[in-house]
């Protein structure tokens, strides 16, 4: 365990310095909160029969918005929407099996492009890292990864200020260091509010 912990730290410090670095300026920021639904399926070695049980919380996210378009630009890749590198500290009240906590970090591209002036679609996926207090069949270790991607919209109430629905897919998994590495996957749903500072729009 305090292997993975000294390399989740790695990651965290490698992903943070990119973030404070030049190549990226803050562009907004934004909470959500919603629901999270998963399964759990393990194996009772009295019957040697499968059981299940749900994996569920409540989670409560805070994104750090920043642009990330003359990073890429650089590589040459040059976007029309909106793409921004979002560093989403997170914490969540598990409800099933057990009432338990995680949390932890994630680090995430997010690529709005606009369907009308008030209306962006946008994709997001990444990589994150968390600490669960629920000990489950599935995993043997309590530190862990979290690769995901989704889908939502951000509603302009105003220039800078937008409404967030989101649905979300999170496999969580230890990569391998320590069997069981079963995994855990669940789908968020999430919606929030986001305050942007119009960076990427100075661009344009």
């Amino acid at each position: 365990m305090v292997i993975m912990a000294k390399r989740l730290l790695v990651i965290i410090s490698v992903f943070t310095l990119f973030a404070s670095s030049n190549a990226f300026a803050l562009d907004g920021v934004g909470v959500s909160t919603g629901f999270f639904d998963g399964r759990l399926r393990f194996l009772d070695h009295k019957d040697y029969h499968f059981h299940y049980d749900r994996y569920q919380g409540i989670p409560v996210l805070i994104d750090f918005y920043f642009d990330a378009r003359d990073f890429f630009a650089k590589w040459g890749v040059h976007t029309a929407g909106r793409l921004d590198f979002s560093v989403e500290p997170f914490a969540s009240g598990i409800t099933q099996p057990e009432r338990n906590v995680e949390g932890g970090c994630n680090f995430l591209l997010k690529y709005c492009f606009p369907l009308t002036a008030r209306v962006m679609p946008f994709l997001k996926g990444g990589l994150g890292a968390l600490y669960m207090s629920q000990h489950t069949p599935e995993q043997s270790t309590q530190w862990n990864f979290l690769p995901q991607a989704g889908l939502g919209a951000d509603f302009l109430l105003t220039d800078k200020v937008a409404l967030t629905c989101e649905g979300r897919f999170r496999h969580l998994s230890n990569a391998g260091f320590k069997q069981p590495n079963h995994g855990i996957q669940v789908i968020q749903y999430l919606g929030g509010i986001s305050y942007f500072f119009g960076v990427s729009e100075k661009k344009d």
